[in-house]
């Protein structure tokens, strides 16, 4: 954990009902769920992380495992709802009015500094963007949610030989964007 306290006393806490517990286990996994879920180009992705919080501290105090196994129950939660997003979307089309950034900055102050956020996250949304949805996934849940081959086949129900095939793809096609484009690798 992040906050200084070990991570079973943390959990302990948390699944005796602590406030100061569920607070930390907020503060360390909010950040990467809700990335997780704007690079995915969720419409609300502050709304479907806190689902994913609520479905987390409902099931907590059946959880058994160590910190790795709960930020990967995390992302499996975090995956899963974006899935559900995804289908409720498809059956009720609807329109954003709003370019906001979607990797949530907020700009103001220094004009350069906020120019070179937006362009830089602009940049990250596109090669997200080029990517298709399930290697999308299994690299965001790699790089964002730091989770290991196993958590991310686990999150997304695929086998691991399946994620690396995924992953393998993904980057070569992030690198052939990248070569097109000219940035630098």
């Amino acid at each position: 954990m992040a906050i200084g306290t070990p991570f079973p006393e943390v959990l302990s806490a948390a699944q005796a009902g602590a406030p100061w517990a569920f607070e930390a286990l907020y503060r360390d996994l909010a950040p990467s769920v809700t990335g997780y879920l704007r690079l995915h180009g969720a419409l609300e992705p502050d709304d479907l992380a806190s689902e994913t919080f609520i479905g987390l501290f409902t099931g907590l105090s059946s959880f058994e495992g160590d910190e790795g196994a709960l930020r990967a129950w995390v992302f499996t939660i975090a995956h899963r709802r974006l899935v559900d997003d995804w289908r409720r979307r498809s059956r009720r089309p609807q329109t954003s009015g709003s370019d906001e950034d979607l990797l949530g900055g907020t700009v103001g102050g220094n004009v350069e500094e906020d120019a070179l956020v937006l362009l830089g996250s602009s940049a990250v949304e596109q090669l997200c963007a080029s990517l298709p949805d399930d290697q999308r996934s299994v690299l965001l849940m790699r790089i964002v949610a730091d989770l290991s081959l196993e958590q991310v086949a686990a999150a997304m129900g695929r086998s691991v030989a399946a994620v690396k095939a995924l992953q393998r793809r993904g980057l070569l096609t992030l690198r052939s964007e990248l070569e097109r484009t000219g940035a630098p690798l």
